[in-house]
């Protein structure tokens, strides 16, 4: 029995939501190579975090990066290097990707050998100073900057990976001084820049809710917990008289798969609604369906699938970890070939249907997933089979006078991207998916 899709191609469901953001881009050293798939693919931002690396390489847009010595004047602009970081920016400029920046530090994973800028700032004020300056620098032309318009700033990265200072990659202190930077930080910067989005703290997750085990540690389920203790001891705080904090939106983190992150999605957002924090957005900025499943990190089924449930959950904005071509996280390039796994068209297809701008309503019966987009006369229907055998559709293409379709496998044994063909007049009403099956129809 097919599948059936209807899209009321009169009826607007709201904007295509970003689905296909990123963290980073295809890096290699100062090599281009890779960078027009980002438009091409039309991707909407870039988050930057463990930009170039450990230790941010070195030389990007982390604040010690920037900012080297932290003893120095924070109001001359030749206390700041921004030189590698203003080369990223201005590549991402070009290929019309905004930047969703995070001011804080990179991973330092080695942290057991030594840690060197994961501690808290020895004075926060300072900190709040020279995150002003970063964005006085890309927004407003400071020290022979930009106008890059920055519209998010997040403020530090998963300080809540680990209870124990010693064991924490990300922040060498407990939870209150984490509160305690990001009520300085968030309060000076929204004073300073009322127009720009100022949240954070981009959670390690919400496994615990559901007991999930994403990782082997012994301790796996009390390090668990400690995430959901830091997030309502976070909003208490933030809400707390005297101590109100503005949070434009709340960026966090999850490895597992298109389900469960559905019910961390709908915890978030009851979480925040409760709080009063009923207008922030949502964000998920790192996921990769394959990572807790290694085989499937290049696997285009999966990474359609986040796409499409994750569309109709309550989450704003999804970005995909990793973009970097040396990332052992990043499953869209080939490092040897420099070139574009067929994983990578998903975003690609997935950009075609967010340029439509105006989603349409789109109604499946049976496992098959789907979204539907319009603008003008032209459409946009973006299928999935996440099933792991052939599956029969049966849509309402007819109502176009032509239609394209543009197949990916997302099977890891053939794993490929088809060229596109017209559909045949019997395929308009019909049609057969493989197993895996990643389609876009571009119908006009």
């Amino acid at each position: 029995m097919a599948d059936v899709i209807h899209v009321n191609w009169h009826k607007c469901a709201g904007r295509v939501k970003p689905m296909h953001c990123v963290n980073n881009a295809p890096l290699w050293g100062t090599d281009e190579t890779l960078w027009d798939t980002l438009k091409d693919a039309e991707i909407p931002y870039s988050r930057l975090h463990d930009t170039g690396g450990a230790y941010g390489g070195g030389r990007y847009v982390d604040i010690p990066n920037i900012f080297r010595n932290f003893s120095a004047d924070p109001s001359d602009p030749a206390s700041y290097d921004f030189a590698f970081t203003d080369w990223l920016l201005q590549n991402l400029s070009k290929r019309g990707v905004q930047p969703f920046y995070r001011l804080g530090v990179t991973i330092e994973n080695a942290c057991r050998i030594k840690a060197y800028n994961i501690y808290p700032p020895a004075d926060n004020e300072k900190f709040a100073e020279i995150c002003e300056h970063i964005i006085m620098h890309y927004n407003e032309g400071w020290a022979n900057g930009f106008d890059y318009g920055i519209e998010y700033w997040e403020i530090w990265n998963e300080p809540d990976n680990e209870e124990d200072p010693l064991s924490n990659p990300m922040w060498r202190g407990d939870k209150e001084q984490y509160y305690a930077l990001y009520e300085t930080v968030s309060k000076r910067l929204k004073k300073r820049f009322p127009h720009l989005k100022i949240g954070g703290y981009a959670s390690c997750g919400f496994y615990a809710i559901l007991g999930e085990e994403v990782c082997a540690d012994a301790h796996a389920s009390a390090r668990y917990d400690y995430f959901i203790d830091f997030l309502y001891g976070f909003l208490d705080r933030i809400t707390a008289k005297g101590h109100e904090c503005p949070l434009d939106f709340f960026s966090w983190h999850s490895y597992s798969g298109a389900d469960s992150n559905v019910k961390y999605a709908e915890f978030i957002r009851k979480t925040l609604n409760e709080y009063g924090f009923t207008e922030t957005e949502s964000i998920l900025n790192e996921w990769n369906p394959g990572i807790m499943c290694r085989g499937k990190r290049q696997d285009a089924t999966n990474i359609a699938q986040m796409m499409c449930v994750l569309h109709n959950a309550p989450v704003d904005m999804l970005m995909y970890y990793d973009a970097q071509i040396s990332s052992s996280y990043c499953g869209l390039y080939d490092p040897v070939a420099k070139e574009p796994f067929p994983a990578y068209y998903v975003f690609y297809y997935f950009g075609k249907l967010y340029a439509l701008e105006n989603s349409a309503e789109c109604n499946v019966t049976g496992k098959t997933l789907a979204l539907a987009a319009k603008r003008g006369g032209r459409g946009g229907l973006f299928v999935v089979n996440p099933a792991d055998k052939k599956r029969e559709i049966c849509f309402n293409a007819e109502l176009f006078t032509r239609a394209y379709v543009y197949s990916i496998s997302g099977s890891r044994s053939e794993n490929k991207c088809a060229e596109p063909r017209e559909l045949q007049t019997a395929e308009k009403i019909r049609y057969t998916l493989s197993a895996g099956e990643i389609v876009y129809f571009e119908l006009s």
